[in-house]
């Protein structure tokens, strides 16, 4: 699963696939970030470099990342039936009522692009047809089927996606803490310094050995759906 770098067109697309401008509404979600601000968990530069960090590395980098890589794969070989399968796997996995609507809500709203986008999508029919016969699709099982039409390898699709999680994630906690853009950007570069050791790992991960353990993170989800005052969706 690894593969040269992506050619001009693709790395264009790519970009353009891990964009916060992508109509998915990722920005409002803080997947728990929220409430532990709230609760003083996370206070300041250090604490929400510790709290993202940890959920990159220990949640979303040892559970999420290598399933999408799988997702990749099964994609790539035509496998709709693997790619439903992961799908189920998924969905389940979200501890929270607002995680599971997030990422159905995201995963509904990227499969509706790619129809209004038309053939100018670059997605083959069939391809197309695959993700529509998934009825309750997560956000993941889509956007691997895109990085797939898009001729993006796992490595560089597995990054991009990553990333795009952690800019969400800082921007969150610029909102909310308040931080600043520089910390913001300090904060970046410190996670991206970690994503390549992630993306690695997730590639080479086998299925029986993914886990979301992150009770931590589930409380934050779960205490969220009943905050009092909030800017996010979770």
């Amino acid at each position: 699963m690894s593969g040269g770098p992506p050619t001009s067109l693709a790395l264009a697309r790519l970009l353009q696939l891990a964009s916060p401008v992508l109509p998915v509404g990722a920005y409002t979600y803080s997947q728990g970030l929220e409430w532990a601000v709230d609760s003083g968990i996370v206070r300041d530069e250090a604490s929400a470099g510790i709290w993202i960090g940890g959920l990159l590395e220990h949640g979303v980098g040892t559970f999420e990342a290598p399933l999408l890589a799988a997702l990749h794969s099964a994609w790539s070989a035509g496998d709709s039936a693997a790619a439903g399968r992961l799908n189920e796997i998924f969905l389940a996995s979200r501890e929270a009522a607002e995680l599971r609507a997030e990422t159905m809500q995201m995963g509904y709203s990227l499969r509706r692009l790619l129809h209004e986008l038309g053939g100018s999508g670059d997605l083959p029919g069939e391809a197309l047809d695959a993700i529509d016969a998934i009825d309750e699709i997560a956000f993941p099982t889509v956007w691997a089927a895109v990085a797939v039409a898009w001729r993006i390898e796992p490595r560089a699709a597995l990054t991009a996606y990553l990333w795009s999680w952690c800019e969400n994630q800082t921007m969150a906690a610029l909102k909310t803490v308040p931080l600043g853009q520089a910390t913001g950007q300090r904060l970046l570069l410190g996670l991206g310094s970690r994503v390549g050791v992630v993306v690695e790992r997730a590639l080479a991960l086998p299925e029986d050995e993914w886990s979301n353990f992150a009770p931590g993170f589930a409380i934050a989800c779960c205490r969220h759906e009943t905050q009092y005052s909030r800017l996010f969706r979770s």
